[in-house]
């Protein structure tokens, strides 16, 4: 156990000195529930009084104030005070300014404290709380029983007095600190005064990448001890899979033991029913009892099966004197043979890290943004959590229990600041805590605080020492102590990777951004280690490019998966002198250093809406793999434990993209298992007999057979008939017929139009006006300047050749601008070389070469053939053949009037999609607008790409505008905006973006994909990127309606 001090008097040398870091705290423990009588289900404690709400503050800088005392008497004279809610962080309330930093520590530049030392500068909240005790409060000091406080978080150190007696200090901001104020507290009126300090020696070790956000910002409670008291309750539910048997050991640590005379555990059941029940149990300092018991349901993410454990303390009268209540769950989480074994199966980690954070309240996370989380994680297949980087709220780990998350438990520890620097990675001899013995008690302290409240809970699969903090002997310690109090869960650290001298430290391999190629080969060299990710697929922006290639490892046994970083964007709304609001980053409050918007990370954006990533996230993540085709499914179910019996598996025909058929099957599939079903697809022929008129190429049609996976019945996280996953099979018919028949009606049509057909070839232009609508093609401005049906305007511009992108967050850090620098103004500068107009008939055949303005002076073509029933065939080619950086994109910008906002298109959807993010797509028809295809990504950068089109109508509110269909045989890409490429290059935030006085419709042969190994240097894949020396087309027909 950690050394805690006690004192009687506040002394400030404690905040530079981390030999000392809890003074008069007690013990930590397990978190579990008491009551005083024997409680309904569900039932919350009566032995609690929080003292959230209304609190006084005032914030003042020590370096002028000096350190306070005068503010904690019970009449305080000091003025200044404001109103703030509690919890909360003073950062969101206006009284600190908010910084985001990410390895560097707050004060770097402004002062250069050496550790343990901090800066001159130095804020401290001023809180005070007037209160009444409770009825149940004030019955324990009546009958003169404990009473404890407890601050379940505080950033970054405390000092507590109450009536103005001084009642502890502690620091680590992520863990519970309870101290005993039975003689300090009295009947009536009570004054709670509290100094909260930003800076300590604690933030050293408080380097998080994220925000520096301080104050009382989790709950803050009293409680009424009981005459008798299980203080701490160590539950071992274990499970035996070979034998369905499993064990329950316990031992129960008691306070004041004499007051009780016996105490009866009791287990009840999913059901509520009693499931065993134990003896009289004689009560002493500890109650250990263990038992084997039968027809258990195990605990996992498939089936959180959770049992209800209460011990039950009789006083000397025989009455309930307390009962002590926990919710547990029965499984075994191992390593076998250096594979991670749950229950006896091999686990894959399908997670995320997750920031505690709210737009509005910073850290202060409430229920709300719990349950949207637990249920996002849910819909999305995500299984797995890491609390990067700190022990959560207690709420969100019985959420985990009762949902199904696995967990990994981490230290609030972080030191990345202190042992790097942008001249030299790695620095050892500055390393905190290293080996340096006066940080390793306060080190171990944390591990213990972690552990102890939260060794109880069945999601707690692993723990973790921490983050980015290098490794010496302080983590040995660490890792002796977890090992040594909890046998049965593995230790996880990172760090070792940069000092393998102390490798025996974390019981598997984990890595930060290693790419696919790195993990492949440690994989294949026979590991002793299993392997995970504790951080991969960097979601900065728009990212995920490529995560199945991290998927694929799991062909490797000990590849155990990863958690993507992260899960949600970190960005504080400010609201803007004009009354508006924005989302911010680092350096938006004038805060100096920051790291900027390397704080937008997630696969949600900061206002808890999905991000377009998560659709391949889901994808990626389903534990049932659908394979369909024309005849049947195959099905492979991928959980551990669960069958597929209890899902509804829709089928489903598309005739280009349009729904024609869909039928519900049941499909059981053992876990672990495959199997193959035959479905009653109608024969297509049938289907394309009843087809709408949306032929692609040479009448050409495509058949899509789909299954999907949905639940069956309503769940806590999701309504009947969610889709969890999906496969598609994809056909394309040419039939002859089929063919003979689209001919002879684009025949019709073209007949329909000949007697108004009229072709004008002009001095400085030529066009083809057929059936209302009207093309012209310039021989002197170098393209297509109008576009006509029925007088209405299509065109704003001549369309524009297109070379590059708006940088992504991943392009900025592996200086992507920087290698096709060229491309940037390749097109966008572009010279026309020569125009060549051809009347052929009713048609007119412009060709345009363009040089492109890069040293090569390479030539690329546009050909419009405006033809005699109004349409426009359009052939873009760039002919390749030249050694430089890889192309962004290729392809045309069109600009548009600012009605034309409305899309609907046949492709890959619903969401953005790129050439290494497509997994989560499904073929189809969908609809969308300019302004929600422009995700707000914090930075404003490349957006709205749909992948695979066979065609793209853009409209106005009437239904009027163009569509843009596939010629050739190449599908094409293409996005609409409300901003053109430039626009969203230059902005840095979404609110520089000007009101839309345009539509931009980008028409691609092809893009390269977003990449999103990591955002500091890691390129796309070479298969997703488009090589200079290869030729690109965009092959489209233009019609409008």
């Amino acid at each position: 156990m950690s050394h805690i001090f006690s004192s009687t008097e506040a002394q400030e040398s404690w905040l530079t000195d981390p030999t000392v870091f809890a003074v008069n705290r007690l013990p930590a423990h397990s978190s579990h529930h008491c009551y005083d009588h024997k409680p309904l289900a569900g039932e919350p404690t009566g032995l609690k009084q929080r003292l959230d709400g209304q609190w006084q503050v005032k914030v003042v800088d020590m370096s002028e104030a000096g350190f306070p005392s005068d503010f904690a008497q019970t009449q305080c004279t000091e003025s200044g005070f404001s109103s703030i809610e509690v919890p909360s962080n003073l950062e969101t309330k206006g009284l600190l300014k908010p910084q985001y930093v990410n390895v560097q520590y707050p004060w770097d530049g402004h002062e250069d404290p050496q550790q343990p030392n901090i800066p001159q500068h130095n804020h401290v909240a001023l809180y005070r709380r007037e209160f009444t005790p409770s009825a149940s409060v004030t019955r324990a000091i009546r009958e003169n029983r404990q009473i404890t406080l407890t601050f379940h978080a505080a950033s970054t150190a405390i000092y507590v007095w109450l009536n103005g007696t001084f009642i502890g200090y502690a620091e680590d901001s992520f863990t519970p600190s309870e101290f005993d104020v039975t003689d300090a507290i009295q009947e009536g009126h009570n004054t709670l005064a509290v100094a909260c300090f930003e800076f300590s020696s604690a933030a050293w070790l408080e380097d998080q990448d994220f925000w520096r956000l301080h104050g009382l910002y989790r709950s803050v409670e009293l409680t009424a001890i009981p005459a008798a008291h299980v203080r701490d309750w160590k539950i071992d539910p274990d499970f035996d899979a070979t034998t369905g048997d499993a064990t329950l050991a316990f031992v129960a640590s008691i306070s004041n033991a004499d007051a009780a005379s016996k105490a009866v555990a009791t287990l009840y059941g999913t059901d509520g029913t009693i499931a065993w029940q134990s003896e009289q149990l004689p009560v002493n300092e500890t109650i250990t009892t263990e038992a084997v018991i039968a027809n258990i349901k195990p605990w996992s993410a498939e089936e959180p099966n959770l049992y209800t454990l209460d011990l039950t303390l009789y006083g000397t009268d025989g009455t309930v004197t307390e009962v002590s209540r926990e919710r547990i769950g029965f499984r075994h989480f191992a390593i076998e043979n250096g594979v991670m074994k749950l229950n006896g199966k091999r686990i894959m980690f399908k997670g995320v890290n997750r920031h505690e954070f709210d737009a509005r309240r910073g850290r202060a996370v409430n229920e709300e943004d719990m349950l949207y989380d637990i249920t996002f994680f849910k819909q999305h297949n995500i299984n797995a959590v890491r609390t990067s980087h700190y022990p959560n709220q207690e709420r969100w780990y019985e959420l985990c229990d009762e949902y199904g998350i696995y967990m990994i438990d981490e230290t609030n520890i972080e030191t990345h600041g202190s042992w790097t620097a942008p001249s030299d990675p790695v620095t050892p001899d500055t390393n905190v805590p290293g080996s340096k013995s006066e940080w390793q008690e306060a080190c171990v302290d944390r591990i213990e605080s972690m552990m102890r409240r939260d060794y109880n809970h069945p999601a707690v699969v692993i723990w973790s020492l921490g983050n980015e903090s290098y490794a010496g002997t302080v983590f040995k310690a660490m890792s002796d102590f977890a090992h040594a109090n909890d046998p049965l869960r593995p230790v996880h650290y990172e760090g070792v990777f940069w000092n393998r001298q102390f490798d025996d430290i974390s019981d598997m391999e984990s890595r930060m951004y290693a790419k696919p190629a790195e993990i492949a080969e440690y994989l294949e060299a026979n590991p002793k280690k299993p392997y995970i990710s504790c951080e991969y697929m960097h979601a900065m922006g728009n990212s995920v490019g490529g995560m199945h290639l991290y998927t694929e490892l799991e062909r490797y046994e000990q590849y155990q998966g990863g958690f993507i970083w992260d899960y949600i964007d970190q960005a504080l709304f400010q609201r803007l002198p004009d009354g508006t609001e924005r989302l911010t980053y680092g350096g938006d409050w004038d805060d100096r250093p920051n790291d900027y918007e390397f704080s937008g990370d997630g696969i949600i954006f900061a206002d808890r809406t999905a991000s377009p990533k998560a659709q391949e996230v889901k994808q990626l993540y389903a534990n049932v793999n659908i394979e369909p085709d024309a005849h049947g499914v195959t099905i492979r179910n991928e959980n551990l434990f669960v069958s597929t019996a209890d899902y509804v598996f829709t089928a489903r025909m598309l005739v280009n993209g349009e729904e024609r058929w869909q039928a519900d099957y049941r499909f059981d599939v053992a876990a672990g298992a495959s199997e193959r079903f035959d479905i009653a697809f109608p024969a297509a022929s049938d289907l394309m007999a009843s087809r709408c008129d949306e032929e692609l190429p040479n009448g050409s049609i495509e058949v899509t057979y789909e299954v999907d996976q949905r639940l069956a019945e309503a769940t806590a996280w999701a309504p009947a008939g969610f889709e969890l996953t999906f496969g598609q099979h994809v056909q394309v018919f040419n039939d002859a017929a089929d063919a003979d028949a689209a001919d002879a009606d684009a025949a019709a049509v073209t007949d329909s139009h000949t007697h108004d057909v009229t072709v004008t070839d002009g001095r400085w232009n030529a066009g083809v006006k057929a059936g209302g609508r009207e093309a012209l093609l310039s021989k002197a401005q170098g393209g297509l300047v109008s576009f006509t049906r029925d007088g209405h305007e299509m065109l704003s511009r001549k369309p524009s050749l297109l070379t590059f992108r708006p940088l992504t967050d991943n392009d900025r850090g592996n200086a992507s601008g920087f290698d096709r620098a060229q491309w940037f103004a390749a097109g966008r500068y572009a010279k026309t070389v020569g125009t060549e107009i051809v009347r052929d008939g009713n048609t007119i055949i412009g060709t345009y070469t363009y040089e492109l303005a890069i040293a090569q002076r390479t030539k690329v073509t546009a050909r419009y053939e405006l033809l005699e029933d109004g349409r426009i065939h359009l052939t873009l080619t760039y002919p390749g053949g030249i050694e430089a950086a890889s192309l962004p994109a290729f392809g045309m910008e069109w600009m548009l009037p600012v009605e034309y906002s409305n899309l609907r298109f046949y492709g890959l959807g619903p969401a953005e999609t790129y050439r290494d993010r497509l997994h989560g797509a499904k073929l189809g028809v969908f609809e969308s607008t300019a302004e929600a295809d422009n995700a707000p990504y914090l930075v404003p950068q490349e957006t709205g790409n749909h992948e695979g089109l066979r065609w793209i109508e853009v409209t106005d509110r009437h239904g009027h505008g163009m569509r843009v269909s596939q010629a050739g045989d190449e599908h094409f890409a293409a996005s609409l905006l409300p901003y053109s490429t430039l626009m969203l290059e230059e902005a840095t935030h979404q609110e520089e973006l000007p009101t839309p006085r345009h539509m931009f419709l980008r028409l691609l042969a092809a893009q390269m994909g977003v990449g999103g190994d990591d955002s500091w240097g890691a390129p796309v894949h070479e298969r997703f990127q488009l090589p200079a020396d290869r030729p690109l087309t965009l092959d489209v027909m233009l019609e409008l309606f």
